[in-house]
Formats: C-alpha cells, structure tokens, sequence
C-alpha cells in the first residue's frame, strides 16, 4: 500500500493561504469581500478498525494503530472566549476504509487562527484507552467509529463535545453494544480530551444490539453557558435524539460542575406537542443565560406534511421549557441524495441565540421547493415568542430552466451583535484542473463552493450586510475521491459499501463561527492532494477541512 504516514507535525499544503484580489470573486458573486483560506486538517495516528477483504464491517479483537490520513468530513467550530484561538472538530476516517465508514473524531487545535495539529480525540479507541503499550480490544472502549463533530468553550477556555460513540450496525455484524452519548472535554485546546460525567455514559442501553431497532441514541450536541457573571456561567447542556421506530425524542442532561458530573437524563419532547419524530437538535444560550433549543419535527409518513423547525425556551437552567413555537415550516428532499450526485443531504437546519441581545434569535435552513434547495433565514426579537417571515439568504441569478442548489447553511452569532450564515453553493459549473474529475468538467449544479452573507443586530434585529461573498478559493468536485488504494475506493460512504453508489458523504453540517476581529468557517473541498497515492497513479483527492478567515472590517465599517 502507497501511503504517507504523518504523525505530527503540518502537511506542506496546510501552510498555504490564498487572499484573493478585490476584483477576483467570480461575477455570479455580487459580493467581493477579502479572505483567506488554508488547509486545516493534517495528517495524524490513532487506533482504528481494518475491514477484512470481502466484509463491509470489522471484526470484534482487531483494532491496531493507523494512519488517520484520509477524508475529512463534516465539521464544527469554536472560538475560545475574547481570543482569536480556534478549536474545530471533524471526522477523521481511517487509513483505506473510508468507503466501509471507518472513523472517529478529530480535534484541530488553531492558535491564533493558524492551523497547527490534527488529534483523534481520545477514550474511544484500542489505543488511547490501552495500558502500557497494550491495545485495549475491550467494545468499549475501543469502538468502531465515534461521531457527531460539535465543540463549545465556557468562560474559563475549557472545550466541550457531546460524543456518540458506536459500532458498525450495518451488514452481518454482531458487534454490540450499538452506541452510547458520552462528553469529553479539553483544557489545552483539543490536544488531550478527558471522558466527562466521571467517565461514565450521559447514556447507553447496556444490553443493546447492532441490530436493534429501537433504543438508539443520534444527533447530540453541545451548548455552553459562556456568559460572564451569570448565574448559570459554565454550565453545560447535553443534548441527544433517541430514534424508537417510528418516534424520536429529545433527551437533556445537564453539568453544573464544568462537566464532572450531570443530572440524569430527562425527555423534553413529547410526540404530542410536537409530532412524533424529533431531531436535528441545536441547543444554544442568549445574553440573559437563558438556554433555547431549535429542532426539526419530522412527520412518520414524510408524503404527509412538512418539516416543522420549532423553538423551546428554558429560564431555569434546563430544568423545564415553554411551549414549542413553530418557527418555520420547511420542503425536504423525497430522496436522501441530492441532485445530480450520489452525496446525501445533511441536516435541515442551523440555530444561535444572540450574546449580544436579550431574547435575539436566529434559524437559518434549507428548503426544497420540488426544483431546487434555498437557504432562507427567520429570526424573533421577542425569545422565541413570534417569528419573521422568512427571507431567502442566497441571491444567485440562475439561467431559466437551469436551478441551481444551496444547501446545509451555518448560522453564528458573536460579539457586538455580528451574524453570518455559510452555506454550500453549486451556482458555478465546474472548473477545469486536476481535482476536478475530467467528465464532471462543466457540468452545473454540481460542484461546490461556499458562500457567507453577514448580518448585523444593533438591537431591532438582524439586517442584511451587504450581498452573498464566495468564500472558497477553488470549486470542488464532490464526486472525489474517486480514486483507490489497494483495490478499494475511497469515498466516504454512509451506505458503507464499495463501490459507492449511494449516499456518499461529505458531511451533514459546517463549522462557522464569529470572534471579536472575524468570521470563521471550516468546511470541506476536495480540491487539495493528499499525500497518499493511488492505484491509478497520482495522488487521491480526499476531502479536507478548509478554514476560511473573513475580516470583520474588511466585511463593512462598523461590522
């Protein structure tokens, strides 16, 4: 096998940042603001599970350690409090096996906005659980995969991330248990991770099968109480979905302690008031230290009505929540694909309230009207109470009869009333030049950049900065990587099988996040080479995390 082992240290292609010319956004770009972008996620080790020849799942006793030099995929973003430093998480898939879905978690640590490493976040795995030099083969620890990427700091700069550690459930496996909700947090900006709750799961059905139908644990995230002086300051919430058949419900714990410790788990969805299938959970926290909460509500029959995106409001530290309010009603796509390409859609929606201003709060999402994917934004001045019409976010011109998609927006909301929503964006045909697969050359709606669109609350709600600015220096080809190492291809697949015909991933969300000085956001190309080589020669073009920085003054004065 030709491949590059890099344990430490930065890739050569991670040094180079691009800032273009006033005059070089594309003209389907109204916008033509600066910014920079650099490769942020480099090559590391970790243990990881190899895929026998002829399986599409691993066997139980054969962890070992690996290289962690392949996609990157799906990402989140924080930035410590009052710094520039960054922390993001990702997927991070392991040696040849993307296309099986071999991954764990990734934390790049960017001091100063700088890229410098890459780490698998450890406790999940034979390695970093082992005890001198022994590989832990114990399930747990050691686990397949471990996923969602989602990180917040508290006010004291320790990071935190809801993890969702699983075994592959898919094919003849016989791998148990399935999964368990777990929180880890770091003190030195996602070098070193720390299992939470005194090591202990958040949740996990002890007794649970690959195989199982209900019972099963998806789509946790994080949010932090990071305002100074208040009562609550600190304080973490813990959310997660759990998926019985045909329900889903929404469950909360809650970290008084910096993560030591959390009260047990409670249910604070009921089918009754929402529907029955709830999940796409963004928890976040207002200026007041109120904590709010934006889901999606899913019908059973997805023939029969439309996704609602509701909003809670919690003033007693999570305890309880005022009624759900529909903050929109959205179209979703009746296949799991988008257009076009065999790479599923991701998440509906994206939700943050404002720590700026009392009760601000804003919920962007994509919407699928039968022809194309839109990203509209609606916010409320009120906690959630009332909400504005919705407003389309991008503003591409598409040639009649041609519809072009955007799709899977971020939302941010930082320091002095600053608001962004990023989203991926296929308005431009697809360039020529080696990432980019020679039969995809000048198809449309199909290759990918992302575009920003800035914000700003001074106190009446967020109004419109400007017009949409592209944000990524190259178009990528999301049908890359198409190339193979040892025989077996190498897209990362949710369909976990070779070769990949469905479902391929590239992520279902994208870090972005808003300091005092700029706007930060962290997604996926598969412009960069790696250096891994491939069977057909030439390097494979894996997806990287890429960190694009936007100046805050170059975005307007006053921004």
């Amino acid at each position: 096998m030709k491949r590059l082992f890099v344990a430490v240290g930065v890739v050569a292609v991670g040094l180079l940042a691009w800032t273009p010319r006033s005059d070089a956004a594309p003209s389907l770009w109204q916008g033509s603001t600066s910014f920079t972008n650099v490769v942020a996620s480099q090559p590391t080790t970790g243990g990881g599970y190899p895929v026998p020849a002829g399986s599409r799942v691993p066997l139980a006793g054969t962890c070992r350690p690996g290289p962690y030099n392949a996609n990157h995929s799906e990402s989140w973003l924080a930035v410590k409090p009052g710094t520039e430093n960054l922390l993001g998480t990702s997927k991070i898939f392991f040696d040849k096996y993307s296309t099986f879905y071999m991954f764990h978690l990734g934390a790049m640590t960017m001091p100063g906005g700088t890229p410098s490493t890459t780490t698998q976040v450890q406790g999940y795995d034979c390695v970093s659980t082992g005890d001198n030099g022994m590989l832990n083969q114990a399930m747990p620890p050691s686990w397949t995969d471990n996923t969602d990427p989602n990180v917040a700091f508290d006010t004291r700069g320790r990071a935190y991330q809801v993890t969702l550690p699983f075994n592959a459930f898919w094919d003849a496996t016989k791998l148990h248990p399935d999964g368990a909700i777990d929180l880890s947090y770091s003190d030195d900006m996602g070098q070193h991770w720390v299992k939470g709750n005194g090591g202990n799961d958040l949740e996990q059905s002890p007794n649970a099968s690959a195989k199982q139908l209900g019972h099963v644990e998806d789509k946790q995230w994080i949010a932090v109480n990071a305002i100074p002086g208040n009562k609550y300051q600190d304080h973490v919430y813990a959310m997660w979905s759990v998926f019985n058949n045909n329900t889903t419900k929404i469950r909360i714990a809650v970290s008084r302690d910096r993560g030591q410790t959390f009260s047990k788990a409670v249910t604070m969805t009921a089918p009754s008031q929402t529907g029955p299938s709830n999940t796409f959970i963004y928890p976040s926290v207002d200026k007041a230290g109120d904590l709010y909460v934006a889901f999606a509500s899913f019908p059973i029959n997805p023939n029969r009505g439309p996704v609602t995106l509701y909003v809670a409001k919690s003033t007693d530290d999570g305890v309880s929540f005022s009624p759900f309010v529909a903050a929109a009603t959205v179209g979703t796509l009746p296949t799991a694909d988008l257009p076009n390409t065999t790479f599923r859609d991701g998440i509906t929606e994206s939700f943050a309230a404002s720590p700026t201003h009392k009760g601000h709060l804003y919920l962007t999402y994509e919407d699928w009207d039968g022809t194309q994917m839109d990203v509209k934004f609606t916010q409320s001045t009120d906690g959630g109470l009332t909400w504005s019409k919705p407003a389309k976010v991008n503003d591409n011109k598409d040639d009649p009869g041609k519809p072009t998609d955007q799709f899977q927006p971020s939302i941010a909301a930082g320091p002095d009333g600053a608001v962004a929503v990023a989203f991926y964006d296929r308005r431009t045909a697809c360039p020529s030049n080696e990432s980019v697969l020679p039969q995809d050359v000048g198809r449309t709606n199909f290759c990918i950049d992302t575009t920003l669109q800035a914000y700003k609350d001074t106190g009446s709600g967020a109004s419109l900065v400007g017009t949409n600015s592209r944000i990524s220096k190259f178009t990528w080809d999301p049908m890359n990587p198409a190339q193979h190492v040892d025989g077996i291809g190498q897209m990362a697949c949710a369909s976990a099988i070779d070769p990949c015909t469905t479902r391929a991933f590239i992520g279902d969300y994208f870090g972005l996040a808003i300091s005092k000085t700029a706007v930060y956001a962290l997604f996926v190309s598969t412009h960069y080479p790696s250096g891994v080589t491939a069977d057909e020669g030439g390097p494979v073009y894996y997806q990287q995390q890429v960190l694009s920085t936007v100046k805050r003054s170059d975005i307007a004065t006053g921004y």
